[in-house]
């Protein structure tokens, strides 16, 4: 996530829930107000008008020396391939445009001015850390964004944004309250980039939400080929109590299998400590690919925005994946960033379906969300919907909708359920911005 400003509100003791609410809704009319004269004017493409196909874009980071998501254009076309197979949605093709946006602002800019330029009605299912390159040119074009992986909280401040998750902040706040009842002093190792700026506020709010102290914040390059130097320092700041176990959290995208390389050969020197992460940072190929229940990864806590990959929510995703990836081995569907493509897709088909055999544009789509629409996804999130009665009460997040996350953790070289309930860190996220 990106730019991430406390907010520090003053409010009376009492201050009603329905109250914050209203406001919240307020800030968000307003930005919506500030695109155009009016939320119902912004103009609309028409990638999908008549009974021609339906055009939608997919974006994230390939082939980079920091974090790449390749699985998420590939599940757009898997998903593609599947709808397509049955006759496409509402007897209209579904249609996918792929672009990589290389960790790049401008390269991130040029794909939102490309889906504008090839009339896609919505850019579904993306990653990108550059929230404010692209946002401008979607909201000009007035193509809605849905399900993008949150990565910046610029997604959840756009009126266009239509989150399926809380995105990182959600899983850094609910780390701290998963670390909080078991872990000694918490070492956070993130990098050091605006990206990363934001973490320590976040885990701390869910750390002090259990009664624990705030975490000792460790800076570290996103794409360093090596962390020696800083798995010795997070391993002795997490061991400075001898009567507890520490736990290290290393934060640092596609580059933690890196550090916990390091972590692994170093942690023999020191006392035991526990490890502690996010889904997006480790998944249960990186779990295997380490060592498995002999791995490093043993015993984390991790913390995640869906059920575990074993849950057998998944399956119809995955049926998908083998019918019709055919074999591509860039979709594992333990990614985090393949799953939320899938449920952003999910959110896609449902608006196309309410939409019916009227024409299909990207005015259409945000019209259909913006009233209520409801998104069952079959239990791997709560129902989603929009309406300004959703939104939570952060004035940091305006348009965040599910601040609902899971507890895992890694039990004989399986990630499994820490806790079968999702968990709401709503109250932790508000306490984040006072």
């Amino acid at each position: 996530m990106t730019g991430f400003q406390a907010r520090r509100t003053h409010q009376p003791p009492g201050h009603p829930t329905g109250l914050a609410k209203r406001l919240v809704r307020a800030t968000t009319l307003a930005a919506c107000a500030s695109l155009v004269a009016g939320c119902g004017v912004i103009p609309g493409t028409t990638g999908g008008t008549g009974d021609g196909p339906v055009t939608v874009m997919t974006w994230a980071p390939e082939k980079t020396a920091a974090t790449n998501k390749p699985g998420m254009p590939a599940m757009a076309k898997a998903y593609a391939r599947w709808v397509n197979a049955s006759g496409g949605i509402n007897g209209r093709e579904l249609k996918i445009l792929t672009c990589n946006d290389h960790n790049e602002t401008v390269t991130a800019a040029k794909c939102a001015r490309r889906a504008a330029d090839e009339d896609v009605v919505a850019v579904v299912g993306s990653y990108s850390q550059h929230g404010r390159a692209f946002l401008a040119p979607l909201e000009s074009a007035g193509i809605p964004y849905i399900g993008g992986y949150g990565v910046t909280d610029d997604e959840f401040a756009s009126a266009l944004s239509y989150p399926v998750n809380g995105g990182q902040a959600s899983l850094m706040a609910g780390l701290g309250e998963q670390l909080a009842k078991d872990c000694g002093p918490v070492a956070l190792v993130r990098p050091d980039s605006i990206a990363g700026d934001q973490l320590p506020l976040l885990l701390d709010s869910g750390l002090r939400s259990g009664g624990h102290d705030g975490s000792k914040d460790q800076l570290a390059a996103e794409d360093a080929t090596e962390y020696g130097g800083h798995a010795r320092e997070a391993l002795r700041r997490a061991s400075t109590e001898p009567d507890t176990e520490g736990c290290v959290v290393p934060a640092l995208g596609d580059r933690t299998f890196t550090f916990m390389d390091s972590f692994r050969r170093d942690r023999a020197d020191f006392p035991d400590v526990r490890t502690g992460t996010v889904l997006g940072s480790v998944d249960q190929t990186v779990i295997d690919a380490t060592g498995g229940r002999s791995g490093p990864y043993e015993g984390a806590y991790v913390t995640g925005w869906y059920p575990v990959e074993s849950d057998k929510r998944w399956d119809r995703m995955k049926k998908v994946i083998r019918e019709h990836a055919f074999g591509d081995n860039r979709i594992d569907p333990a990614d985090p960033g393949v799953q939320t493509t899938w449920i952003a897709y999910t959110v896609l088909t449902a608006a196309l379906e309410k939409i019916g055999d009227g024409e299909v544009t990207s005015q259409a789509i945000r019209r259909v969300l913006d009233d209520g629409l409801k998104v069952t996804t079959g239990g791997l999130t709560p129902p989603l919907s929009w309406r300004f009665e959703d939104l939570i009460a952060s004035a940091g997040f305006p348009r965040l909708i599910n601040p609902e996350v899971t507890f895992q953790v890694v039990r004989k070289g399986q990630l499994v359920a820490a806790r079968r309930d999702f968990v709401n860190v709503e109250k932790t996220l508000v306490e984040a911005e006072n």
